[in-house]
């Protein structure tokens, strides 16, 4: 199922059915047929290794899912980009799981691959979490080599990252469980253990055939590069074991051992349930892209007991700013207000849009939250920053500046859950992926663009009549309309959030029932990092 399609139901039961629908077909990865080569091997698929390694009470927060989803359709898909990541528990330590999938092209890389590792290395140094590498892949895709070899955040930053993980103490186990060749050899031995499956792991810069092509020895495989070459001779691997399980039960032993780390310190109390229920939550929420509507109903149904304390509650009234309890953990909430507001003087303000004064109060907050070590969260529902000769008169280029300025410098962390809209440089003020949030979802209704559809179709169709006429051809009405849908058609597709999160502009697509507890998995993470740097903006204009 496409993302085009994706935009087409009206219902928000029929959106949660295709994300249903879509999560079972990636969790299938190469198919049921690779699925039973890999069990004849011996061997436990990719998902199936994660659910045996993490402790049974434990939920695994997926990251990246939709990865590649609708790309390298020519070269046969790559569904969830051939490697699964995400957050889960082992021995009661919170840990980051990266677990290549052989039933998608053998493991192989493709540059979305590179891209979702770099993404799984980076929440683990972010958090300061153990991270787990299960290895399992053939290498480099090579048609596509000069997408994912040579620059910065290509294939080579992983090991980078590798010996930057070490210099900060995070704690990296590598399980080589499959093949594991050439430069992506170096990964599990950059790691602090490295352990091998007989018999069906195998690690080696160059396989028996590139061997026979390159120097001309005739070798195999094993002897080349097997369990027992790497544990009794080269020494490069630290222990063998007979099968998945038993390799995934010596990973489980070493964190079990593994000593505390400091903590950030952030506020948890008792977690309390919301203050309407999951499937009011969907109710409250409008599929009207443009029908205004009270984005407080919708807290109540992320917040503990639906309360939150509001920021200068009668300001700058398009954005909620306050404090409150997210399953327990103290959060700051900023979030797009969508009803339509009246100002003290009577100005009518459009809801989801950034005023002057918006976007002054969230600076303060944001500064406010840093002070007391608060966590943030920011709920997107918004078109952008207000236009106009009054709006710019009142300098809303400078207020907005300060917002951007205060959340970009922002040290505590920042969580952003993508509700509806997302235009603009809105996006950038709400924390968008280009501001370092620690986790950032979307909801099924989300869309993320420069602009709206209607507003992007419109103009993209301005310019593209000028150039056919600037041509000398002549553009009848039908034309026109027939450009206009076309047009049209293309950009709903982008406006997707499956488009967005199969390039990782997101982190995933959730149900708005699971928000509360991505958030919480996210600030439990974030609670392993301690504060070190110092809250400072900069030079703001006043």
């Amino acid at each position: 199922m496409n993302s085009k399609a994706s935009m087409e139901p009206q219902t928000f039961q029929s959106l949660l059915e295709i994300l249903k629908s879509k999560t079972e077909q990636v969790k299938l990865g190469g198919g049921p047929k690779r699925i039973a080569k890999e069990h004849e091997k011996g061997k436990l698929t990719a998902r199936e290794r994660i659910q045996y390694l993490i402790d049974q009470d434990s939920d695994f927060l997926e990251i990246g899912a939709f990865a590649a989803d609708g790309m390298y359709e020519e070269e046969g898909g790559c569904p969830s980009a051939g490697v699964v990541t995400g957050i889960a528990h082992v021995q009661g330590r919170m840990v980051v799981i990266v677990a290549n999938d052989a039933t998608v092209k053998a493991g192989a890389w493709f540059p979305m691959t590179a891209k979702k590792n770099l993404r799984a290395q980076e929440v683990a140094m972010e958090n300061r979490l153990p991270i787990i590498y299960l290895v399992d892949s053939a290498g480099v895709f090579l048609p596509m080599q000069n997408e994912i070899f040579p620059d910065k955040e290509h294939f080579g930053r992983q090991f980078r990252n590798n010996a930057k993980m070490s210099a900060m103490g995070i704690v990296q186990v590598a399980a080589i469980m499959g093949s594991c060749v050439a430069g992506g050899a170096y990964l599990p031995i950059m790691s602090d253990e490295a352990m091998i499956v007989d018999k069906t792991g195998s690690i080696f810069l160059a396989g028996s055939y590139l061997v026979k092509a390159a120097i001309g020895e005739t070798v195999d495989n094993e002897t080349l590069g097997g369990a027992t070459t790497h544990c009794e001779i080269s020494g490069v691997t630290d222990n063998k074991y007979d099968s998945d399980q038993d390799c995934l039960d010596a990973i489980r032993n070493i964190f079990d051992k593994i000593g505390a780390e400091p903590k950030a310190g952030f506020d948890r109390k008792e977690p309390k349930e919301p203050g309407i229920s999951g499937d009011q939550l969907l109710d409250v929420f409008p599929m009207e892209r443009v029908k205004p509507y009270d984005m407080l109903e919708v807290i109540k149904g992320l917040v503990d007991e639906g309360e939150i304390d509001e920021y200068k509650k009668e300001y700058g009234k398009t954005l909620i700013c306050g404090t409150a309890r997210i399953d327990g953990w103290a959060v700051g909430i900023v979030a797009n207000q969508r009803k339509i507001v009246k100002t003290a003087s009577g100005e009518m303000q459009m809801g989801g849009v950034i005023y002057s004064d918006s976007a002054d109060k969230a600076a303060r907050f944001i500064m406010n939250c840093n002070q007391r070590k608060i966590p943030l969260v920011f709920l997107q529902d918004v078109s952008g920053f207000m236009v106009g000769s009054k709006a710019e008169h009142g300098g809303i280029i400078k207020d907005g500046a300060k917002m951007v300025n205060a959340m970009a410098n922002s040290v505590v962390p920042k969580f952003t859950i993508i509700l509806g809209n997302s235009y603009g440089a809105g996006n950038y003020a709400m924390c968008g992926k280009a501001y370092d949030p620690r986790l950032i979802y979307s909801w099924p209704t989300a869309q993320m663009a420069v602009m709206s559809g209607a507003s992007a179709a419109k103009t993209l169709l301005q310019i593209k009549v000028a150039s056919l006429k600037k041509k000398g051809q002549e553009i009848s009405e039908e034309d026109e309309k027939e450009l206009l849908d076309e047009i049209s058609n293309k950009y709903k597709e982008e406006l997707s959030p499956y488009y967005a999160a199969s390039r990782l502009w997101v982190d995933g697509v959730i149900d708005p029932r699971e928000t509360r507890k991505v958030i919480s998995t996210g600030i439990e993470a974030a609670n392993h990092a301690p504060i070190s740097e110092r809250f400072n903006v900069g030079v703001i204009q006043t």
